[in-house]
């Protein structure tokens, strides 16, 4: 498994289609994931903190693990079969059981963005090997740069469906 980081969440042009991108801890690799516009604006918010007057999904979820004080241990992009990608969360609880419950990358993600600590995200080698992009380093420089200036605009009605 290769630690990965949550950069955020761009627009990919000319389709529109919103993507999540990861990237590796201790190398270069990015890893995009094609996600929802639903999901992409959970994310946004969370890594905005942008409050809702009432909670989305991920609030709830979040909040309902609170309560029954299970954690959040991590998030793993386990696999990707037909262009499909594939997570897991990672949930321990008081009695130090762990389980692993399937679910998407973007909702694992979303879910993920809402802790105040960050919630450690891996991938699988094998995801990275097939999907993983490699920037070189001016271009990488100024793609987080131009993220970064996306991220500062960008508001959550941009991801809304037409």
């Amino acid at each position: 498994m290769i630690q990965m980081s949550l950069v955020g969440v761009r627009v990919e042009v000319p389709t529109n289609q919103p993507i999540v991108l990861l990237r590796e801890e201790e190398g270069q690799r990015y890893l995009p994931i094609f996600i929802g516009p639903p999901e992409a604006t959970a994310i946004v918010y969370a890594l905005q903190g942008m409050e809702t007057p009432r909670p989305m999904t991920h609030d709830l979820f979040k909040t309902v693990l609170d309560d029954l004080a299970i954690e959040l241990q991590r998030v793993v992009i386990t696999e990707l079969h037909d262009g499909t990608f594939y997570a897991e969360i990672e949930l321990g609880g008081n009695g130090g059981e762990t389980r692993r419950i399937s679910s998407r990358p973007s909702d694992a993600l979303a879910l993920a963005a809402r802790y105040p600590e960050p919630v450690p995200i891996f991938a699988a080698e094998a995801v990275l090997d097939e999907a993983g992009i490699l920037f070189d380093q001016d271009e990488e420089e100024a793609q987080i740069e131009e993220f970064r200036e996306f991220l500062n605009e960008v508001t959550p009605e941009d991801f809304a469906a037409e």
